[in-house]
């Protein structure tokens, strides 16, 4: 294309994206159900209500299930029975729900209701519910109508209520989401208080829970609560601590006080008393509203956020400020191809799930004075989302990417570990291996700009040399699942794992990784200790063992004892066990981690064997049928009959690796589209897995732009766009422009025939960070055929290192 031709298609894809709300492409419900139609089960478990872009409120409704294969770690589920509308939740997430607190509850009736039990006004749903960016709406069964909105830190409600009915909301500081089979991810409410003002409009407190998938201690919310019409009666209570699930089952009761404030007991305490208050209003208003603020360190920032973000009562205002919020975000990626609607949904609902978390928790923080530096919190994990989220935010979120390398550097330096997953401000939840690293290096290869690089080595090296105290958790004993490395004994005593350690194969691949990490960041901050870490990144090698066979093929990552034998009985294509806490490997076969050393795939595709046995163990991958175990919890984590998971994270790049074999990009274009339109759609339904805060349409992000981050590195391998133009503003600033266009694109014509980078005639299967960064153009010329056009050099291997084995 011409140099006056691209300025044409620059000027139009400007005009549209100022025309174009990209907002009316996202569907809230994508992902909200699963392979049972109607139901949660085995679904994206993504967050449906209202919330601004990494906003600490998310406010929706919290609903019931009494399967325990079904979570309702978003609050929602399709066919449960509403027990509340709470302001915190996560999305996306799987093991222990977390929060689902500070809420409200619209009754028609106190007859027969006890509210300590919300099985006894738990409602039904009639219709569906409907959503949109910044706003959510649902009825009840009794005829209330419940809208929501919400800002940043506050969240607005407004009920419409019947004729005819009696009017209260039950405001219950003990509501939280439990975890519905419990166990050691279960979720309580350890205390609280409420005070309600004299004029029965406001009332102000704080909750106190623990637990949930980070075994968080003790985490406390603070809420500003009004009502924009004052009650009749406030009746404020207190009740016994209860059973979480069956509350009944103790008979409690709840006892009114005789007074506008009540405590759930001592602040420490972590089996309060349950505690709230009902407000009755008059049977005439029709319409009440009211508005809730929320801060993690005090009731005055709570009341500060209300009072600043949500001045009014005008429910509609709250939703086109938030949906502004959105349009900003989402406008970072424009195109004029509105020919696929589906294909919009698909991409700008993705997109605006990447944006959900982590939780921007800025001038917020409970532990310590933060001063200028960004605060997240969410972390949910950062063993999902290392792999393509954090790259995308690099990209085209810089700001944002500056802000959460930052606040992981804090929070080591107040903690002594970064995390690598964390709620409720507390690290927990460690499922493989320091994938912070990732992060960091990540952001230091594509020299993101305003972080000290001399602190953030030294967090790394605390991962590298620190080992974490064991905190003995039930699902590994064996080392710390808090923060850190636990197995890193074995790994600096042998270079390796053994099976003295839970999960050794999968976090061995991971250490690997981690320490190639360092070594990035090393070699300008720590030149000295480049090559050390460097040297241990190799460590995956003495744990191949290239007679271990498996489907024909020969050579894989395995258990491997100090005496350097191998268990006789492990098997790379099955996994005992699910793959879970207890095995050799995390929620991914031992034939899926043998692909993921994208750092030294050089050495990688030698040990299977050289280029053609490479490319055609990755053609096994996608075989229906051969997948003969279930993967993660119960074995439902992921869909497909594959040996490559869509659901689980430790597949991701694996479609894409036949790139580092000459002549062979046109098959990681292949399985791309085949992936993308085997299970992904724009339905509930549309996610193969647990969203996984972002990072499965992360991943479904990156298909649609035809690119795929190869993190710690600054390579982008190249796919092929699924729009026929887009513009992608990236930067810190957000003032540069890519641009990028696919001619001939078609359903059948997805194949690249040429390529231009910046008017230059291409032929690497791969991008560097330098190419993109700072705006320019991709031309694609696609056609129905594949041809090998990709015949320059294949991506580096920048980890490259041989151990005698």
């Amino acid at each position: 294309m011409s140099r006056s031709g691209l300025v044409a298609v620059a000027l139009l894809l400007s005009c549209v994206g100022a025309a174009t709300n990209y907002t009316d492409y996202v569907n809230p419900f994508i992902g909200t159900e699963g392979t049972v139609p109607g139901t949660a089960f085995n679904g994206g478990n993504t967050f449906p209500g209202a919330t601004e872009p990494f906003g600490t409120v998310k406010i929706g409704p919290d609903t019931t299930s009494f399967n325990q294969s079904i979570g309702q770690n978003a609050g929602y589920t399709p066919d449960g029975n509403v027990t509340a509308f709470s302001l915190t939740h996560v999305s996306g997430t799987g093991g222990g729900p977390v929060y689902g607190v500070v809420s409200q509850m619209p009754l028609v009736s106190l007859s027969n209701v006890n509210v300590l039990d919300n099985l006894t006004y738990m409602e039904p749903r009639v219709g569906n519910d409907t959503a949109r960016v910044g706003y959510y709406k649902t009825t009840f069964s009794n005829g209330i109508v419940t809208e929501l909105s919400a800002t940043k830190h506050a969240g607005f409600l407004q009920y419409t209520f019947p004729e005819g009915t009696e009017r209260h909301v039950l405001v219950d500081v003990s509501h939280y989401l439990p975890s519905n089979s419990g166990g050691n991810q279960a979720q309580f409410y350890s205390n609280g208080d409420i005070e309600v003002d004299s004029n029965r409009s406001r009332y102000v407190g704080s909750g106190t829970y623990r637990g949930g998938f980070s075994h968080i201690p003790n985490y406390r919310v603070f809420f500003c609560g009004e009502f924009d019409q004052a009650a009749i009666a406030a009746d404020v209570f207190e009740g016994p601590y209860t059973d979480p699930y069956w509350p009944g089952d103790f008979g409690a009761q709840m006892m009114a006080v005789n007074s506008s404030y009540v405590s759930g007991g001592p602040a420490y305490y972590n089996y309060g008393r349950r505690v709230g208050s009902v407000f009755t209003f008059d049977s005439s208003l029709s319409t009440l509203n009211s508005r809730v603020g929320v801060s993690f360190s005090s009731v005055d920032n709570a009341c500060a956020f209300l009072n600043e973000e949500i001045p009014g009562w005008n429910i509609s205002s709250t939703a086109e400020k938030t949906q502004q919020e959105w349009t900003t975000t989402l406008s970072k990626i424009t195109t004029s191809d509105l020919s696929n609607r589906t294909r919009l949904e698909m991409f700008y609902t993705a997109l605006y799930h990447t944006h959900l978390m982590p939780t921007d928790r800025t001038n917020d923080n409970a532990n310590w004075n933060a001063g200028n530096t960004p605060s997240y919190d969410d972390f949910y994990t950062l063993w999902d989302t290392f792999r393509c989220l954090n790259s995308l935010y690099i990209l085209i979120s810089q700001d944002r990417a500056v802000g959460i390398v930052q606040s992981l550097v804090d929070i080591w330096r107040h903690e002594q570990f970064m995390p690598d997953g964390r709620s409720g401000n507390a690290n927990g939840q460690v499922q493989g291996g320091s994938n912070s690293d990732n992060v960091l290096a990540d952001a230091f290869i594509k020299d993101l700009p305003g972080i000290d690089w001399n602190e953030a080595y030294k967090a790394m090296k605390t991962n590298a040399e620190v080992v974490p105290p064991n905190n003995y958790d039930v699902g590994d004993p064996t080392g710390s699942t808090v923060q850190g490395r636990g197995a890193l004994p074995d790994w600096i005593n042998f270079g390796y794992l053994t099976p003295n350690y839970d999960r050794s194969v999968s976090r061995a691949v991971e250490y690997a990784l981690n320490d190639f990490s360092l070594s990035q960041v090393a070699s300008k901050v720590a030149p000295e200790e480049q090559q050390k870490y460097l040297v241990r990144s190799a460590g995956w090698q003495y744990q191949w063992q290239s007679d271990l066979q498996s489907l024909n093929f020969s050579g894989f990552v395995a258990p491997l004892y100090a005496n350097k034998t191998r268990d006789p009985s492990y098997m790379p294509a099955i996994c005992p066990g699910y793959c879970e806490f207890g095995g050799y490997t995390y929620e991914a076969l031992g034939f899926e981690y043998s692909w993921s050393i994208p750092f030294d795939m050089e050495t990688l595709i030698s040990l299977m064997g050289g280029a053609d046995t490479f490319v055609k163990r990755l053609d096994t991958m996608f075989i229906p049928g051969l997948r003969q175990s279930g993967i993660g919890a119960g074995g439902l984590n992921g869909q497909g009959t594959t040996l490559f998971n869509p659901g689980n994270e430790p597949s991701f790049a694996t479609p894409f690796l036949y790139s580092y074999v000459t002549g062979q990009q046109h098959k990681s274009v292949q399985r791309s589209r085949e992936l993308v339109n085997q299970y992904y759609n724009n339905g509930p339904s549309g996610l193969p897995g647990n969203s996984d805060a972002g990072a499965l349409d992360s991943w479904l992000v990156w298909q649609m732009l035809g690119l795929y981050p190869i993190v710690t590195q600054p390579v982008y391998l190249i796919l092929a766009p699924m729009f026929s133009n887009y513009q992608m503003k990236v930067g810190l600033d957000g003032n540069k422009t890519l641009n990028v266009t696919a001619e001939n694109l078609s359903d059948e014509s997805i194949y690249v025939q040429s390529l231009k980078v910046n008017g230059k005639e291409w032929q690497q299967s791969w991008l560097s960070h330098s190419d993109i960064k700072d705006g320019g153009t991709l031309e694609f010329v696609l056609g129905k055929e594949p041809v090998s056009w990709d015949s320059g050099d294949v991506p580096p291997s920048p980890g490259h290192y041989t151990v005698q084995n």
